[in-house]
């Protein structure tokens, strides 16, 4: 009954995710509960192809998780030396964005609490929502760890329900579960759909067809097209181009001479036109983890400690995603900002956190003498399925042990935290015991 509704009206509740409108155009209301927040749109029951994004998303769960912060500016970030990764919506009113260092940030909002992130909390929050995700449709294709697209096509007939109300559940689950808010834009390709999702934030939900697609897009940046970065934004804009309607303006011709192979893209993107199909399975290049420090390092022991646990975090994401790395990287920052990257290909794939350590430890070794440095990275690529990963050593009496206790340690840190395991030589030694004075006795 309500898919019908929704056929006849165009239009949905978020909040109660009823059919009916109530009211003139301009001050749409829920006839059930009355909440402004209904999306309206003739095609709403014809369109399957979804982005779903989580607003804020690192800043997000630390508001979940500690409820007192829900009014305050929050950076998740470094707080001397690093930058911002994630802020919420009260922190961007102060002009504050990722990637914005975290002293400038601060000179903005200096009442702004900053946290240090905790990527495993924020990877678990991402897999319960793409648990969500795969639960309505197969064809879950990930683009980060807090966003993905979906093609709900065939889903109705299963569920009883249009793409757009099944949408609309989820993100109430989302809020439910996992405590956060998501984003979403529906529309009949990726490339829309992403841009509304973008468009809507927070909390929001937004749709575009195909009879309003190009007026929609007119008035719009060209920035935000799909594969305008901040190079061919500024090329496109030299040349006058400044928004998507000024793009369609120019022939597929005149835009392929000018740009190559991205003018014509580019040309059927102002047009609304993307035959991407969603897929599920991404190949992924590579991972890489890194942490800036405090105050500079130069002492090779040092930047040991913080490799390795570096090493740990990155054998985690190969785990979790079931991927073994041919080669690896070091990435160094000196402390005048000079980058220096080494690169060591392995024997055999591996994810285990000691061989990733034992391959990376004497580029450290070579590298750190002379020299002081604000930051250091691991990166893995090269990257194959976990099963060709490791192979037995051939005086290893039991192969499968080592995975066995790296797994456990996996399990023990998603439980208790990060911190809850350390090496023993990172554990400071005991202070000496103070002795007694002795009292010299006549």
């Amino acid at each position: 009954m309500d898919a019908e509704l929704i056929e006849a009206t165009g239009a949905l509740c978020r909040d109660c995710l009823h059919p009916a409108l109530a009211g003139p155009p301009r001050a749409r209301r829920c006839a059930r509960c009355g909440s402004p927040p209904v999306i309206e749109h003739p095609e709403l029951d014809q369109l399957v192809i979804a982005h779903i994004d989580c607003d804020a998303f690192y800043a997000a769960i630390e508001k979940r998780d500690h409820p007192e912060l829900a009014e305050q500016p929050v950076i998740v970030g470094g707080r001397h030396r690093g930058v911002v990764m994630s802020c919420c919506y009260l922190a961007r009113g102060y002009g504050i964005r990722s990637a914005t260092p975290t002293f400038k940030a601060l000179k903005l909002c200096p009442h702004a609490v900053v946290i240090a992130p905790d990527m495993d909390k924020y990877a678990a929050a991402g897999r319960a929502v793409r648990t969500l995700m795969e639960a309505l449709s197969p064809a879950v294709e990930p683009l980060s760890i807090d966003e993905a697209f979906i093609d709900l096509g065939g889903t109705r007939r299963l569920f009883t329900a249009t793409p757009a109300r099944l949408l609309a559940r989820q993100a109430l689950d989302v809020k439910r579960e996992v405590g956060i808010g998501v984003s979403i834009g529906l529309s009949y390709n990726k490339s829309l759909a992403k841009l509304l999702s973008s468009q809507c934030k927070p909390d929001g939900f937004a749709a575009v067809g195909r009879a309003d697609a190009l007026a929609f897009l007119t008035d719009k940046p060209v920035a935000l097209l799909w594969g305008v970065g901040p190079t061919l934004d500024g090329r496109l804009a030299r040349d006058g181009i400044r928004t998507i309607g000024a793009l369609r303006e120019l022939s597929e011709s005149a835009l392929t001479a000018r740009y190559g192979v991205i003018g014509r893209r580019l040309w059927r993107l102002s047009r609304g036109l993307d035959e991407r199909s969603v897929t599920p399975e991404r190949i992924a290049k590579g991972m890489s983890a890194e942490t800036t420090f405090e105050d500079d390092l130069a002492d090779p022991a040092g930047l040991g400690a913080r490799l390795a646990a570096l090493c740990e975090r990155l054998s985690r994401r190969l785990r979790r995603a079931e991927f073994g790395a041919r080669t690896v990287t070091l990435k160094l920052k000196s402390a005048d900002f000079r980058l220096r990257t080494r690169r060591r290909t392995l024997a055999t794939p591996t994810q285990r956190s000691g061989a990733l350590l034992a391959a990376l430890m004497p580029l450290v070794e070579d590298e750190a003498p002379g020299m002081r440095y604000r930051l250091i990275g691991v990166g893995a690529s090269g990257l194959v399925p976990d099963r060709e990963a490791d192979p037995p050593e051939l005086f290893e009496s039991d192969p499968a042990r080592r995975d066995r206790l790296e797994r456990s340690r996996d399990l023990l840190r998603a439980s208790f935290g990060a911190g809850v395991l350390r090496r023993a030589r990172d554990v400071p030694p005991p202070l000496p015991r103070r002795r007694s004075p002795r009292v010299a006795r006549a």
